[in-house]
């Protein structure tokens, strides 16, 4: 246990050192906007890059294990989407409660925690998984809020934008970069190699750092009275259906598994913010979502990786299957 302590302590540690730096200094969120750009543009995607243009093409074309891992956030999504549909009759809001229940913060906190956990291997689950749910929810939020009469753009402008989000999103272009440099068995001058490196280890910190700074500055001040459900499907279902899901599909190799129900694990994402206001649907209580199980993952995840470390969860319930 005290292993794993060690892992999430430094992790964790950055959120909340972001979270009470933030609360001293009182700087506005306005002013983490250089932060993100840094992150988003420049440090994560060189992550990505120096990880995957590494990896032997093979390995990046594991559709089974994508289908898996998709499938199950969608599977989550689903159930608290239909559930709140048929309670309150509200697509909008019931699209932001299935993206609060579903969508993980992989971007931000999936890299770090799941390269300190598994070490580099892990980079490559990581970089798949998040490409192809970010292009799913790219789509499924504008689709569902045109559904429910709260988007007016034409079909064919909806269609253009969501083209252009998923085409252009740094993490996808850095990816497809990595991807083509790894097929083509690309090497970058050693000036290049230790600029990227520079930029990939300044990721996670800055990235964790920045998300509890973020948390800081949103204030709680509405909670959902579907908090527990939201918590209980984010932070337990999610995970237990991702790795029911890829023990049920094939035999994967035991990292690629574990950093899938991981990611699966983490807790509602910030982007869930970022649409519910781009809407105006479910804005305070999306913010009061991630500020509570982001705290509760502190446990939930150190519970997880406890019974990975310990060996209480195997890689896989039907092997051979």
């Amino acid at each position: 246990m005290y292993d794993v302590f060690g892992l999430v302590l430094p992790f964790f540690g950055l959120i909340f050192l972001g979270f009470v730096v933030a609360r001293i200094t009182r700087q506005p969120l306005e002013a983490l906007g250089w932060m993100n750009t840094f992150i988003i543009y420049v440090a994560l995607p060189a992550l990505f890059f120096q990880l995957l243009s590494k990896t032997p093409i093979e390995q990046l074309t594991e559709w089974g294990y994508i289908l898996g891992a998709v499938a199950a956030t969608y599977i989550v999504f689903t159930v608290m989407f239909v559930a709140s549909v048929l309670t309150d009759r509200d697509i909008a809001s019931a699209t932001i409660k299935g993206l609060a229940s579903a969508y993980g913060n992989i971007g931000y906190m999936g890299p770090g925690l799941a390269l300190l956990s598994f070490g580099e291997a892990a980079a490559v689950p990581v970089a798949l998984i998040f490409c192809f749910e970010n292009i799913i929810h790219f789509a499924v939020a504008p689709m569902m809020m045109a559904l429910a009469g709260g988007d007016k753009t034409p079909p064919l402008t909806l269609a253009l934008d969501v083209i252009k989000k998923i085409v252009l999103h740094p993490f996808i272009i850095a990816t497809a970069v990595g991807v083509a440099a790894a097929a083509m068995h690309f090497s970058a001058p050693v000036p290049l190699e230790r600029l990227l490196d520079t930029l990939a280890r300044a990721a996670a910190p800055c990235a964790l750092f920045a998300m509890g700074v973020t948390l800081a500055l949103r204030p709680l001040r509405r909670v959902p009275t579907e908090l527990g459900y939201i918590a209980a499907l984010k932070l337990i279902v999610h995970p237990i259906i991702c790795y029911l899901m890829l023990s049920a599909v094939g035999d994967f190799d035991p990292v690629w598994v574990y950093a899938a129900v991981l990611l699966a694990a983490l807790p509602t994402a910030t982007n869930v913010f970022v649409i519910a206001q781009q809407y105006g649907v479910w804005v305070e209580r999306a913010s009061a979502s991630i500020l509570i199980t982001t705290v509760l993952s502190v446990a939930t995840v150190t519970g997880l990786l406890y019974l990975i470390k310990s060996g209480l969860l195997p890689p896989d319930l039907f092997p051979g299957g």
